[in-house]
């Protein structure tokens, strides 16, 4: 950082005093990333819990679905005793 001061004088004899500030510019951009991150991750996080979800429930109603065609084939097993007896 480099701060310059210019003094100038005025024919009347008064005087003006400058002072210029030099700073370097901001980096933000960290921060601002770290949100976008944060942002990616959570969106990421969010679809992936609902294709476990999803993934869960098709494999819950699979599995019903064929508890349900294994007790009817059973019922049919039973019935075909039945009529042989």
């Amino acid at each position: 950082m480099a701060d310059e001061i210019h003094t100038t004088r005025d024919p009347d004899g008064t005087t003006h005093t400058t002072t210029i500030v030099d700073r370097e510019p901001r980096r933000g951009g960290g921060m601002g990333m770290m949100l976008v991150l944060l942002v990616v991750v959570a969106v990421a996080a969010f679809i992936a819990f609902q294709f476990l979800g999803n993934e869960r429930a098709e494999t819950g109603a699979i599995t019903e679905a064929a508890q349900k065609v294994g007790d009817a084939a059973q019922d049919v097993g039973d019935a075909a005793q039945e009529a042989v007896k």
